[in-house]
């Protein structure tokens, strides 16, 4: 068994649009809650006061002008901000961390489909983060035309949902490649399955990797 690491686990679900995020982080903050598991949960871009006013300006201020590099640059400060105000010390405090996207969403978004340096999206993020990664990250994986159509159901579309079908295909494989450079993190899922199917395979995963991480005053086995 591996020795049990001294923080707490640091979760981030990704995907493309309509591919269920929302749905399937609420199924696993209800399981976390369940088996008593000290969690929080938080978003990107969004998380912290500053956050949230950015993420106004980035998603739903779609008329707004933004160009690709004053885009990625915004959802870095937002990232920064909230790394150092709530994600870092909740990790200390030996916490689940469970993140609606995180820096994948930038490399896959603002680098795959906008076409922005790999090099400086990896350096500007590094600084931003400090070089946090998440212990675990589940991309639900759609076809964007899918994806799009269950999103058009939610309502006015924000910024990256109204962005054309050939830049959220850049997008898929932009995540896709991430998820094969990284196979021991990421841990793909197929986001046409049903959320219950889906939020199963979820729990015994995270319910596995909870076995042996330390969290809070003590080492958590596995919840049932």
């Amino acid at each position: 068994m591996n020795e049990p690491v001294s923080r707490g686990l640091f979760i981030t679900f990704e995907g493309p649009e309509g591919a269920g995020k929302t749905t399937q982080i609420a199924r696993l903050v209800e399981r976390l809650t369940g088996a008593e598991v000290a969690h929080i949960v938080t978003r990107e871009p969004g998380g912290t006061p500053l956050g949230t006013r950015i993420r106004q300006v980035v998603l739903l201020e779609p008329d707004l002008p933004v160009d690709p590099l004053p885009e990625f640059l915004l959802y870095s400060a937002s990232r920064a901000q909230l790394v150092g105000q709530i994600i870092r010390p909740a990790l200390a405090r030996g916490e689940v961390v469970v993140c609606d996207r995180y820096a994948d969403s930038s490399l896959a978004y603002q680098g795959a489909g906008r076409g922005l340096d790999a090099g400086l999206l990896a350096q500007i993020t590094h600084a931003a983060t400090g070089g946090l990664q998440p212990d675990l990250t589940f991309l639900l994986d759609l076809d964007p035309a899918v994806g799009l159509a269950r999103a058009a159901t939610r309502g006015e579309p924000d910024r990256l949902e109204r962005a054309d079908l050939s830049f959220h295909q850049r997008v898929r494989e932009g995540f896709l490649a991430l998820a094969h450079g990284e196979p021991a993190r990421f841990r793909v899922m197929d986001g046409t399955r049903s959320p219950d199917e889906l939020a199963e395979q979820i729990w015994s995963t995270v319910a596995e990797t909870l076995g042996t991480v330390q969290i809070g005053a003590g080492q958590a086995e596995a919840p049932a």
